[in-house]
């Protein structure tokens, strides 16, 4: 029996947490660290160096990811904030406490 796939809609920000990006993935880890080498040097994520995850949630259906994922892009900025306050309210960069 194959194991269930999870998808991850998480949040990355800038060091002074002035920039958001907001994106899914089915493979938190690598997708975090790709942004933190820069691999697409004409990225938007390299571009402003969004390197530091301060927000993630896990679902295990790839629209229902895909929806959340479009649904908090759309929030105001006060609003993304709160949601990264609830869930890491000294914005740490979470990757390390993933690996």
């Amino acid at each position: 029996m194959s194991e269930a796939k999870q998808y991850y809609v998480y949040i990355m920000s800038n060091y002074t947490n002035s920039v958001l990006y907001i994106g899914v993935t089915n493979n938190l880890l690598k997708r975090v660290l790709e942004h933190k080498e820069k691999s697409n040097s004409t990225s938007f994520t390299s571009k402003y160096n969004v390197d530091r995850l301060v927000y993630y949630e896990i679902g295990g259906d790839v629209y229902e990811a895909i929806a959340r994922e479009k649904q908090i892009k759309k929030w105001r900025r006060e609003k993304k904030d709160l949601l990264i306050n609830s869930f890491n309210p000294k914005w740490e960069d979470l990757f390390d406490k993933l690996t």
